[in-house]
């Protein structure tokens, strides 16, 4: 009947088959059902405070850095030119891939841990583990990075760079060999005490830090716009054109800007803490990626038209360009927006690692310390107080600038793990659910009941095939008399049997075929990028990936999509528009950045993944929720509840 039981894990081949399988069993959707049975074994629910308004404040804050106010300098010289608000709109478009994936994610299943709660519904509960460890890196390092570069920025209005009051200032230790930052320490631990407060406040917060910093780049548009018509836009007049480093260069500067618009997944790991998550969520990242891109590019169409490509300042371009035209006072309203920017960020940072570590600990792999929800607050305050601590030594001891890279790998393998779990959603949605095993009397009294039905109907499809075998039609009375013997509607029974028989072929094209487009853009990704091989071996290869992409779209596009993906979690949210070609983009895309991060970032990533390895198998995979559950058909669990209320009864 499929009825499968996750039991411990004993010695040999078996306890390795076992061990297996605890890496790949899935946790339930979202249901109401499931709502229920969560807030009477766990602690306090967080608080539903969010709507709309907070949602698209946290998304902009998050997603808005101080990177902006470099990376137009920087991105201008070395790849676009004046086309640098053409890579703003292309690395849009790449990101709004990721969050309409997001977006039906979050509004099926609306609970807190983003991409690894998503992925431990979707895929498993190993690769969940390692997105959920990779988040945690990305976050700790994201929010100690942002607090470090706050302090050089606040010197600026003290009188220049180390100008900071003392107990601020960075020091260098010499015994140690570091400079310590207290600025960034104090900010981090600010952040985190107001965190703690409650989400409703500290969402407050940010959407006016972050209304602040809206309006700095507002002003840079508006007066830079001024200044551009009064000038007539000399940028715009340089000899070399519009596309200066060619085509080429203008996508290579969407590659590096598409970092800037990072941040936006924040908005999925409050899920939990929306009030109307099915409305609210889609169209808070939806509407926080739509302001970030319009911000992005209208800033951008203004400095480069300001100054000449070539001219702008790599540090500081948009100061630079107020200063060539005599606004030196416009560096103070620049250098405010960058400290408000990084708050914001900061805050962004710190806000999802508590609702990831609490949403791990839910699930059993992580210690119950990290679940456990204020009463008053309704906030995951020993969590959050945690994280806080972590970050703000990182931020005080270390120049974590050498890190930076390890943020977009846990981000990038959340996206790229997102738009795989829509494709598995669509097609090969999960048709078991886990069921505790205090329901077993249950699971074997419907377990009985659909063997014997099965039974009669095996029975049916063999005296039907027996009857089309070499009889006369004059005996066709009398069989379809044996055959009412053994089951009332046999032709509809053989018929179901059909059904069930093309629904499992249907499901395995699926699989294969997502299975082929993972492998495809991983072999083609990594062929196009390793330029230290032959020609010969690269294009092979790529041939090879390309195929293997375009066979599993092909075979996707032409199947159908699993019907049981109108009832998966909360129905009635917003659904993905244009599967697979979307999600599959997606996965290309992610994984091509993914691939290009450096041999460096990724030899200090694979440490971290690897104590996280060693994390799972001590800890993790022993006290999981779902260790001893018994996996049962979909269909049939609705069922067996009803059966366990009336033995209850």
């Amino acid at each position: 009947m499929g009825f499968e039981e996750e039991r411990g894990v004993v010695g040999g081949g078996q306890g390795w088959g076992r061990g297996m399988r605890s890496l790949m069993r899935r946790k339930q959707v979202d249901s109401d059902r499931a709502r229920a049975e969560a807030g009477g074994t766990h602690h306090h629910q967080l608080a539903k405070e969010l709507s709309i308004p907070q949602l698209v404040a946290i998304g902009v804050g998050s997603t808005i850095g101080a990177g902006v106010y470099v990376l137009v300098g920087t991105v201008a010289r070395e790849h676009s030119g004046p086309a640098l608000t053409i890579s703003f709109l292309i690395a849009g478009i790449a990101a709004a891939l990721s969050a309409f994936c997001y977006a039906e994610l979050a509004s099926r299943c609306p609970s807190a841990g983003s991409a690894y709660h998503y992925s431990y519904i979707c895929v498993g509960e190993g690769i969940a583990w390692l997105i959920g460890w990779a988040l945690i890196l990305e976050y700790t390092i994201g929010g100690s990075a942002v607090a470090r570069g706050i302090s050089p920025n606040l010197a600026l209005f003290f009188g220049g760079p180390d100008s900071l009051p003392s107990f601020l200032a960075r020091a260098h230790i010499p015994v140690l060999d570091i400079v310590v930052d207290p600025c960034a320490a104090i900010l981090v631990l600010i952040v985190t005490g107001l965190l703690c407060v409650g989400i409703k406040e500290s969402s407050f917060v940010q959407a006016i830090v972050t209304t602040a910093n809206v309006c700095v780049m507002l002003f840079v548009i508006i007066v830079g716009g001024y200044i551009g018509f009064q000038t007539g836009w000399v940028g715009y007049t340089v000899a070399s054109g519009y596309f200066p480093y060619g085509v080429n260069g203008m996508l290579a500067g969407s590659a590096t800007v598409f970092f800037a618009y990072i941040g936006f997944d924040s908005v999925a790991s409050t899920a939990e803490e929306v009030k109307n998550p099915q409305r609210d969520l889609p169209w808070g990242i939806g509407t926080a990626l739509s302001i970030c891109c319009l911000l992005y590019m209208m800033v951008s169409v203004v400095i480069v038209g300001l100054v000449p490509y070539f001219a702008l300042d790599p540090d500081t371009p948009i100061s630079s360009a107020f200063a060539r035209h005599g606004m030196q006072w416009a560096m103070y309203i620049v250098t405010t927006g960058a400290v408000l920017a990084l708050c914001s960020t900061l805050m962004g940072s710190l806000l999802p690692q508590p609702r990831i570590l609490m949403a791990m600990a839910r699930d059993g792999l992580l210690p119950p310390f990290f679940s456990e929800v204020n009463k008053s607050t309704q906030v995951p305050v020993k969590s959050t107080i945690l994280t806080g601590i972590c970050a703000a030594a990182l931020a005080f001891f270390m120049d974590v600038s050498q890190l930076a890279g390890m943020v977009s790998v846990g981000t990038l393998l959340a996206f790229t793990i997102v738009a795989i779990s829509i494709l598995i959603l669509r097609y090969v949605p999960p048709d078991e659910v886990p069921l505790p095993s205090s329901l077993q009397e249950s699971i074997e009294s419907v377990s009985f009941r659909y063997s014997a039905q099965e039974s009669n109907e095996q029975k049916a499809k063999e005296i039907v095939g027996t009857q089309n075998i070499g009889q006369h039609p004059q005996d066709g009375t009398s069989h379809t008399n044996k055959v009412e013997a053994c089951v009332e509607h046999p032709l509809i029974a053989k018929e179901i049997n059909q059904e069930k028989m093309n629904e499992q072929t249907r499901r395995k094209k699926a699989a294969w075929s997502i299975a082929c487009v993972c492998i495809g853009v991983l072999i083609l990704t990594s062929s196009a990028s390793a330029t230290f091989l032959p020609v010969f071996v690269r294009y092979s290869a790529c041939f090879v990936g390309g195929l293997l992409l375009l066979g599993g779209l092909v075979i996707l596009s032409w199947i159908d999509q699993d019907d049981g993906r109108h009832s998966f979690g909360h129905a009635g949210g917003f659904i993905c528009p244009f599967v697979p070609f979307l999600p599959i983009c997606c996965i290309l895309i992610n994984a091509y950045l993914l691939i290009n991060l450096g041999a460096g970032t990724w030899i200090r990533v694979s440490i971290w993944l690897v104590i996280g390895v060693f994390v799972y198998l001590l800890y993790g995979r022993t006290h999981s929720s779902l260790t001893g559950v018994v996996y049962v058909p979909v269909a049939h669990a609705d069922e067996i509840y009803r059966t366990s209320l009336e033995y209850v009864a």
